[in-house]
């Protein structure tokens, strides 16, 4: 049995049965979570096999299906939330869909869907989190999209952008209440949804040219910044994005 952190009981994960989110909430189940709930949008066989692994490591395992795309979605996830875990200590979101296209194709169903997913959803959720957290921390994935002009990129990149917007005001807003919020910018990794890109293999390999570290980054990768940043030793970090991308965005 992993040692239980004090800090890392109850977690909550948008988008926490596959890719990042899945690796992420693997992390805290081994560094000791007592409960986690997974919202996942499909893939029911990808949700059992996430909820199995951690019920493995000596965690509580609730599984949500839903869209974070709809407000009474997220009012169901944080009504089980309440229910099931009491009081939640770390909320990370995750949840994101593209339409990979360029921002002149992008239809408005597309835009709204996107954007409401990977903005508003965080927005909303860190205001049903917030009530729930006696002190934590809440964690948001972007993109180097949100920063740069990435091809097929079109909707999420502005998406991103707002999501590390919200992440600053959010932040000044929770930090009096014992909450930090931080975002993580990822770059390119290896997840189930970089095959959808148009290209896909040959945007990889210029992706590990390009990159100093000399190839793309993997859901551990990034499940251990959030591990980093929901602990007491970035008890100083409040309202920022950190750059995880193998030095790809210093070229």
């Amino acid at each position: 049995m992993p040692e239980r952190h004090p800090w890392l009981r109850h977690v909550v994960i948008t988008g926490g049965t596959r890719g990042i989110g899945r690796s992420i909430a693997l992390s805290v189940c081994s560094s000791g979570a007592h409960s986690v709930l997974l919202n996942y949008l499909q893939n029911d066989e990808a949700a059992q096999e996430t909820k199995a692994r951690c019920e493995e490591l000596g965690a509580q395992c609730v599984l949500h299906r839903g869209n974070v795309g709809s407000p009474d979605e997220i009012d169901r996830l944080f009504d089980v939330a309440t229910e099931q875990l009491g009081s939640i200590d770390l909320l990370v979101h995750c949840a994101a869909l593209n339409s990979f296209k360029p921002i002149t194709a992008i239809k408005p169903n597309q835009w709204d869907l996107t954007v409401n997913i990977a903005a508003r959803a965080f927005l909303l959720c860190a205001q049903r989190c917030a009530p729930l957290m006696e002190r934590g921390s809440i964690i948001a994935v972007s993109s180097l999209g949100a920063r740069r002009v990435l091809e097929n990129y079109g909707a999420m990149g502005p998406a991103k952008a707002a999501l590390e917007s919200i992440v600053q005001y959010l932040a000044v807003e929770m930090a009096p209440r014992g909450i930090r919020v931080n975002g993580i910018t990822a770059g390119l990794v290896e997840t189930e949804s970089l095959s959808k890109f148009p290209a896909a293999e040959q945007m990889i390999e210029a992706a590990k040219h390009h990159t100093p570290a000399g190839r793309i980054g993997t859901p551990g990768d990034i499940a251990r910044v959030v591990h980093f940043l929901a602990g007491p030793d970035a008890a100083w970090i409040v309202g920022q994005t950190l750059v995880a991308d193998g030095g790809f965005s210093l070229r």
